[in-house]
């Protein structure tokens, strides 16, 4: 407007130069805020991705190195493989006597010692080279309990005695020296005296167990009809009579009169018998030899105990 005023420029040519400069500042502004902040402006990466996504695109990938472990089974087929030996203190376990003796040690036994299992079990279990048959129903048992320990019978307590004879080593065809050759074979001597001795301990103290355990007694209980002659029968003297009826192993128990018709009552009475010393024919003989009282005797039940 001063230079208008002045005359130095016509009003057109004021209105141009004031336009241009109004522009020029405008798109250095318009510039710079989409430099400085490019979403103000919607000039955002697809979704999905980032700038840091973007760069990694072009940056190559570092191969992956697979490596191949060796199977379970084929790492134990690496192993060496050792025969354990089947000579044990209760004889060779790969004969029938051996494995029979060693279910006879197990017939009132959970373990080969005390009341877990140890590595005794372990070594006696290795030494059996094939499950036992039925016919040893007490090994049978055991193995199969012992069996369940395999992945974690390092963890078993140590033996206290050595059950398992170590195996004879193998004849040498090498010529050895005089020096090494044991005349006496002392050590030898020495260990199957040892092994014999165990075994015949553990023997004695299975057949001294097994003396003192109480045979099992054979019971039964057997309820009794027994009918007098007619209504005026003293049921009283009746029941006495039964009563007095003593053998071995017979043990009167309870008794009621029971009504049979007519005015007329049977006396029903119960009674434990062991059935090796008492039968019932010859209780029914003892009972029925009171003619003057009884009439006869029924078996009413009879349940083994």
């Amino acid at each position: 407007l001063s230079c208008v005023r002045l005359g130095f420029c016509s009003p057109t040519e004021t209105f141009i130069h004031f336009s241009a400069g109004f522009l020029t500042l405008f798109l250095l502004l318009f510039v710079s805020t989409h430099l400085l902040f490019p979403s103000s402006f919607g000039f955002l990466p697809p979704s999905g991705h980032t700038a840091e996504t973007l760069l990694t695109h072009d940056v190559p990938m570092q191969e992956t190195i697979k490596h191949q472990f060796p199977a379970h089974s084929q790492s134990q087929a690496a192993l060496p493989s050792s025969t354990p030996t089947t000579k044990t203190v209760f004889g060779d376990m790969s004969s029938q006597a051996g494995l029979k003796a060693l279910n006879d040690f197990l017939a009132d036994r959970s373990y080969i010692e005390g009341f877990a299992a140890t590595q005794a079990d372990a070594a006696v279990f290795d030494a059996i080279p094939s499950p036992p048959s039925q016919a040893f129903c007490h090994l049978r048992r055991w193995y199969s309990h012992i069996k369940s320990f395999q992945t974690e019978r390092v963890c078993l307590p140590s033996a206290k005695t050595q059950l398992v004879l170590p195996p004879t080593p193998p004849a040498s065809t090498n010529n050895t020296r005089e020096d090494d050759i044991d005349l006496f074979a002392s050590d030898d001597e020495e260990e199957s005296t040892e092994a014999a001795r165990i075994r015949e301990q553990r023997l004695a103290e299975y057949v001294t167990k097994k003396s003192k355990k109480p045979a099992l007694v054979a019971k039964s209980s057997i309820l009794l009809d027994v009918k007098p002659w007619d209504d005026d029968t003293d049921m009283a003297k009746l029941e006495e009579c039964v009563r007095s009826v003593a053998m071995e192993g017979l043990l009167w128990g309870q008794s009621k009169l029971v009504p049979v018709g007519y005015g007329i009552k049977k006396l029903q009475i119960g009674c434990v018998v062991e059935d090796d010393k008492v039968g019932t024919d010859l209780l029914e003989g003892a009972i029925t030899a009171f003619e003057e009282y009884v009439q006869s005797v029924d078996v009413a039940a009879f349940n083994k105990i």
